[in-house]
């Protein structure tokens, strides 16, 4: 497999990691990479764009990167905070009147960041086109009342996390939360990130592709006491191949982004919140969105889970190898994206090829790994 892309010599140990990834034919297409001090040390891609292998990964292709969307929605949450438009400890209806109907008048917005709002799916049927739509999704989700008292439990609000959020956006900012993203973060990070992809980019689009234990989650989800994270509608691995799920804004996961994006967003946060001398955030307001804000066990998962306001924390995602100030987050299949505040590293991995496993992923844990033997 030829890889190709730049490295740091320091760093020649993740291009050993990303290689032996294709080498074990876990990989169809990726991206990779790094970011330390605010410089890039690994920026590697490799593989095709397509399952049929006429199109080549390039340094430009970019790939649904699944809830990692969701760390950088996060961020957004995290800037309006800091600008004074937003108070994590302040009920949601403060900003969304209609929240508040169906006994939800004192869900916080710290709760819907953290998984606890009792919000982790629709009490009514909803096809994908509601989701798309924006508006029937977010009607439905303001009138319903709570699944499960808020605050008494976990439970990962897979596809509505990024509505209940980007709704709470819209409403104190008048921006979407994708051209709040593309104006506010993306572009003066010049990040190739994208929520709601314009048409011009189309080209640029990875095509998912569907692999062994993909889509296992769904079903244990659906089995257990909390199934409506996989309900109304079911998560669809191949969505993303569709024209109409890249134009719309999904933001808890259809982010279309390459490996650099995702790690210069990271980075910038790793560096306390400047890239390039342009500062984006403070670094307080970066430690007031990563403080944990939930430890316990999801009960949907039946698995641990630790969250900060719309962060995944601690090593319960990092293999151990990262520092107690780290954050980010994982996307369905493969994708990640993490800033270790402590080591100063930003992290970017992308993927096609939509794998499930029993355990950590061995590619996430191999590139992590090696990035940490490089330090």
């Amino acid at each position: 497999m030829n890889i190709e892309g730049t490295c740091d010599p320091r760093f020649a140990g993740v291009r050993d990691a990303f290689a032996d990834c294709f080498e074990q034919g876990l990989e169809h297409g990726a991206g990779v990479s790094v970011v330390v001090h605010g410089r890039t040390v690994v920026e590697l891609w490799g593989g095709h764009a397509d399952a049929a292998r006429t199109r080549p990964w390039r340094r430009d292709t970019l790939v649904n990167v699944w809830s990692s969307t969701k760390g950088v929605v996060a961020l957004a949450i995290a800037m309006l905070v800091e600008r004074g438009k937003l108070d994590y400890a302040a009920p949601v209806a403060r900003y969304w009147p209609e929240f508040a109907a169906g006994g939800k008048e004192r869900i916080t917005l710290d709760l819907l960041m953290s998984h606890q709002a009792g919000l982790n799916g629709l009490a009514v049927p909803m096809a994908e086109t509601g989701l798309l739509a924006w508006t029937p999704f977010v009607d439905a989700l303001a009138a319903m009342s709570p699944l499960w008292e808020p605050g008494s439990r976990c439970i990962y609000h897979a596809l509505t996390y990024g509505h209940l959020a980007g709704e709470v956006l819209r409403r104190v900012d008048g921006r979407s939360v994708g051209r709040f993203i593309a104006e506010e973060i993306a572009g003066p990070l010049q990040a190739d990130f994208h929520v709601g992809l314009p048409d011009r980019d189309d080209r640029r689009v990875a095509e998912m592709i569907e692999g062994p234990k993909a889509s296992d989650w769904i079903d244990f989800v659906r089995a257990s006491p909390f199934p409506h994270a996989c309900e109304n509608p079911v998560p669809r691995a191949l969505a993303p191949n569709d024209r109409a799920w890249r134009a719309a804004e999904v933001p808890g996961g259809n982010g279309q982004s390459t490996a650099h994006a995702l790690a210069r967003v990271y980075g910038m946060m790793a560096a306390g919140g400047v890239w390039e001398g342009k500062r984006l955030i403070n670094p307080s307001a970066i430690e007031e969105a990563a403080r944990p804000r939930f430890r316990g066990i999801d009960e949907s998962f039946a698995a641990p889970a630790a969250f900060a306001a719309g962060y995944q924390i601690e090593d319960v995602v990092y293999a151990e190898r990262a520092s107690p100030q780290t954050f980010g987050h994982t996307g369905w299949g493969g994708a990640m994206g993490f800033a270790d505040r402590g080591a100063a590293v930003g992290f970017g991995y992308v993927t096609n090829r939509m794998l499930g496993f029993d355990d950590v992923d061995p590619r996430r844990k191999g590139l992590i790994d090696a990035v940490y033997d490089s330090l």
